[in-house]
């Protein structure tokens, strides 16, 4: 296949990976087995393979010409117009970055339609962080939102998304993308929280449209996103919203260190949340070990320290 555009794009300076050096596995044309009714791609029929594909030799080239000329790249990230799952020579280019990679970590994008398939679960193995999008815990949301192509089973999503995470020793980020009276509603949030305490993941990244998407579909709030945030006990829950509304709360030493008991908060959750005298409180419990910071896939994370009593 000849190829005008460009294979690589950035490094982009990502607030949750760090400098991102991109791959982009469909350059010319959008190839994805989804149809999300959010994707800011234009619509396109599904595929369950793609029709175009470029040698890895070319992708392994620019990527080395990259980190010559951009030494500070911290993360080298496998995306796609479309799914990158659906690259026939994913395993050949995964092996290749390892080779050059160096003190880089890879990281992969992808929506998990594949997880089930034994060939990819094994290639994702073998990268550094992998974000897989799990927008939906049912059948009706899948159809509705995702829009997966006639020939996957949501039920085989879900079974290699539980497989995979007992299986996965690296970092391993889930996605969440909220889209107003579609997966916002209180049944589809209650089992998306269900299927994530099963699946143990580093990180989970929720967040709404913020780009034009390919359908008429809206967003919903930020303060909405943190409602949601707050039902979601015991996981690592990062917010990704361009507009953020300044919360401003007085929480004192109690109740902060209760929050944090319930779900660890990132910084920008801190900052949002927090006045002004209740950010001296934080601090000083930082200061004095009541609260632990964690790196969670290139986010902190502050938690409550269980085995400091107060």
């Amino acid at each position: 296949m000849s190829n005008d555009q460009p294979l690589t794009f950035g490094p982009v300076n990502s607030r949750r990976f760090g400098i991102s050096l991109g791959i982009d596995l469909s350059p010319d044309s959008k190839q994805c087995n989804f149809d999300c009714l959010y994707c800011e791609l234009e619509k396109a029929s599904t595929v369950t393979k793609q029709d175009q594909s470029i040698e890895v030799s070319k992708y392994i080239s620019e990527v080395q010409n990259a980190l010559i000329k951009y030494p500070e790249t911290q993360v080298i990230t496998i995306t796609a117009n479309g799914e990158p799952t659906l690259y026939p020579y994913l395993d050949e280019l995964v092996d290749e970055l390892n080779k050059i990679k160096k003190d880089k970590k890879i990281l992969i994008l992808s929506n998990a339609s594949l997880i089930n398939d034994v060939k990819i679960s094994a290639i994702l193995q073998k990268i550094d962080i992998v974000k897989l999008s799990m927008d939906c815990a049912s059948k009706e949301c899948f159809k509705k939102l995702d829009r997966i192509d006639k020939n996957i089973n949501h039920l085989d999503i879900l079974d290699g998304l539980i497989r995979f995470s007992k299986d996965f020793k690296n970092e391993f980020v889930l996605e969440v993308l909220f889209v107003d009276t579609i997966n916002n509603k209180e049944t589809e949030i209650n089992a998306i929280y269900k299927l994530l305490c099963t699946l143990h993941p580093s990180r989970v990244d929720i967040g709404t449209i913020d780009r034009p998407p390919a359908y008429d579909v809206k967003p919903i709030s930020y303060n909405e996103l943190q409602s949601i945030a707050y039902t979601m006990e015991g996981l690592n829950i990062s917010i990704a919203h361009k507009t953020k509304t300044k919360l401003d709360k007085f929480l004192e030493k109690n109740e902060l260190l209760n929050l944090l008991d319930k779900r660890p908060q990132t910084k920008e959750d801190i900052e949002n949340l927090l006045n002004d005298e209740s950010k001296i409180i934080f601090e000083d419990l930082v200061k004095n070990n009541f609260i632990t910071t964690k790196n969670q896939a290139g986010v902190i994370f502050y938690g409550r320290n269980k085995s400091k009593k107060v």
